[in-house]
């Protein structure tokens, strides 16, 4: 089969491997249809970010056909059409319980997250809660439903993460720091959950263009103090909430920054810095939540409704679509800033 191969910083490359195999009674095997390339996959590509040359691929996010099934799958059967979240939960333990499967306790840190998805078919592992079913099969769906339905395996239930996280209400006023895909879906996130005011900090038009349509109420350019003045200026004071979505320490403390004391920090970002002390919140009465997103608990309890019922619409992410063949293509255009997010169109 095909799949990406990371080769180097700046350089993605598809070559001919091994089909993966069942290995475990909770296995399932994966025919892709569509994936994507993810901001955090960028990290590497762009810097090499101390991952080793010619490895595997970073991709996470796929919607796919369950092509064969271990012994203790019991959830799903070759042929269903399947969303493939980053996460693999167990839906039993206390975490996943109280709607944490993003941090399973029975599969700590990267037991619980994908990689290799960016390829013909997967192995799923720790399947047999965390995938979740979508009715019919993708013939079924419209190109800009299937768009939909792909942002569900991470983007779409992280951006509301961030505002579960945050505790966004109706009523709210909510800064989103970040205009990726995250952040876009972040914008939605917080008009679901009864958001007056959203303000999205961004630079670049059609970024602004996309968050406007999906219910940001307005847009912030500028950084540092001058965007918080900003920001604050618009909403005639402090935030209730602000979602951090891009993983730097910039913007943390452009997020800490807008909010009014007694407010709440939602943060999803992947984080690439090595300490933001949490003193510095103490003096704000800040609240601070945030991880890897709960993709599962979202799918099945609101998300997947809400986009088949066309209620939302995070497909729009994508603004450019690739074959497999074009991986580096779909990575260098999201890296240059000429594509929101990059879809892969593996198979029918």
């Amino acid at each position: 089969m095909k799949s990406a191969i990371f080769q180097k910083a700046g350089l993605m490359t598809v070559e001919e491997v091994a089909k993966p195999t069942l290995q475990a009674p909770d296995d399932v095997i994966i025919k892709v249809v569509r994936a994507c390339v993810c901001g955090s996959d960028l990290w590497a590509y762009a810097h090499g970010d101390n991952k080793e040359e010619h490895s595997m691929n970073d991709g996470h996010e796929a919607l796919g056909i369950v092509d064969a099934v271990g012994d203790g799958i019991t959830t799903v059967q070759p042929g269903d059409f399947v969303i493939v979240p980053f996460t693999h939960g167990c839906g039993e333990c206390d975490a996943c319980r109280a709607g944490f499967d993003g941090t399973c306790d029975r599969h700590p840190g990267f037991t619980n997250w994908s990689h290799g998805f960016q390829s013909e078919y997967i192995r799923f592992h720790y399947a047999n809660w965390a995938l979740v079913k979508v009715p019919g099969q993708p013939s079924d769906y419209s190109e800009g439903m299937i768009k939909s339905l792909l942002t569900l395996a991470d983007v779409m239930p992280t951006g509301y993460h961030a505002a579960r996280c945050a505790g966004v209400k109706r009523g709210d006023k909510v800064v989103v720091i970040g205009d990726g895909a995250v952040g876009q879906c972040a914008v939605i996130a917080a008009k679901m959950l009864g958001a007056s005011q959203i303000v999205l900090m961004s630079r670049h038009e059609d970024r602004q263009q996309m968050a406007l349509a999906s219910g940001a109420t307005a847009v912030v350019a500028e950084r540092g103090e001058e965007g918080i003045a900003k920001v604050r200026e618009i909403l005639g004071g402090g935030a209730d909430a602000a979602l951090e979505c891009v993983g730097t320490e910039a913007a943390v403390d452009q997020a800490l920054g807008v909010l009014h004391n007694g407010g709440r920090l939602g943060f999803v970002g992947v984080p690439h810095y090595n300490n933001h002390p949490l003193g510095s919140t103490f003096a704000q009465n800040i609240s601070v939540a945030g991880g890897s997103a709960s993709v599962t608990t979202y799918d099945k309890q609101v998300l997947l409704k809400a986009v088949l019922d066309g209620d939302i619409n995070p497909g729009r992410v994508f603004t450019a679509d690739y074959k497999l063949e074009e991986i580096n293509q779909a990575y260098q255009d999201m890296q240059e800033r000429k594509t929101i997010k990059s879809m892969l169109i593996v198979s029918d």
